[in-house]
């Protein structure tokens, strides 16, 4: 919004966080390469200080892009994209109704980035006065990713959906790292960086264990490249047990990797240990 009141709405490729308390996040409006011209959303918030930035939805991308188009200062994107205005409680730019997630900010910092070599970038750093979390996206009072369903700019005319969401938790403790395992799995020619990575985790090195493996009296197994063909590893280390060549560490680290896969680190421990 500038100071005449005129609201103005652009998507941006990215913004990013960078502190917590209080939240700073950082967007830069850069000034057209081609034209010289400088972006509506940089000047305005220079001039006022305040902006809103919306976070978009998967189902928010066609009416997002409609808002690139380079309109005159006092057209409102708003009504061109279709987005509903929602009202802000500590800035006056509103921000978009239809965003599951959106903040209120207000101008901390902004850095132009190397004028003294004809730079055209900006970095803006914005302090979030406030959040606006949709119902939809909250699970048990914290926001889950999946129901954001977020979209990002990859470049050009190429965007990412947030679907393929995994987690990753970092240990509670000092790992033994990867140059802490046993050299035989650490040299591993089966075993990935990442896996080797989750062997890893744990402080301290694992002992064998005499109660392993124990199987379900209804296991039914008899061909080795089946079973690992169907990522059943408890059914692939019953047959080695029974055929297998005792010094087949390849084969072990195969069904150890099945393991992994399953986020079952202890029996893929006891089983790289036998």
């Amino acid at each position: 919004m500038d100071t005449e009141g005129n609201v103005n709405l652009s998507p941006f490729s990215f913004f990013n966080a960078y502190a917590s308390n209080p939240p700073i996040v950082a967007i830069g409006p850069a000034i057209a390469a081609k034209t010289g011209r400088a972006k509506h959303t940089w000047l305005n918030i220079l001039a006022t200080q305040e902006c809103t930035i919306s976070t978009v939805s998967h189902s928010m991308v066609h009416a997002m892009n409609l808002t690139a188009a380079e309109y005159p200062n006092e057209v409102d994107e708003y009504l061109k994209a279709g987005f509903t205005k929602r009202n802000s409680v500590k800035v006056t730019p509103p921000s978009v109704a239809e965003s599951p997630y959106s903040m209120e900010c207000r101008l901390m910092e902004n850095i132009e980035l190397r004028r003294d070599i004809g730079g055209n970038g900006n970095l803006m750093l914005l302090e979030v006065v406030a959040f606006h979390v949709a119902d939809s996206v909250l699970r048990n009072g914290k926001v889950d990713p999946r129901a954001l369903d977020l979209v990002g700019r990859m470049g050009g005319a190429y965007y990412t959906r947030t679907q393929d969401i995994f987690e990753a938790t970092q240990p509670p403790h000092i790992p033994i790292g990867i140059d802490g395992l046993p050299e035989h799995i650490r040299t591993s020619p089966i075993l990935t960086g990442n896996e080797l990575a989750q062997l890893a985790y744990l402080p301290t090195l694992p002992m064998p264990s005499g109660s392993f493996p124990q199987f379900d009296e209804s296991i039914r197994a008899d061909s080795l490249d089946v079973e690992l063909a169907m990522g059943r590893p408890d059914g692939a280390l019953y047959v080695w047990l029974q055929n297998g060549d005792r010094s087949d560490h390849a084969t072990l680290h195969r069904i150890a990797q099945l393991y992994i896969a399953q986020g079952k680190m202890e029996e893929a421990w006891q089983t790289l240990l036998m």
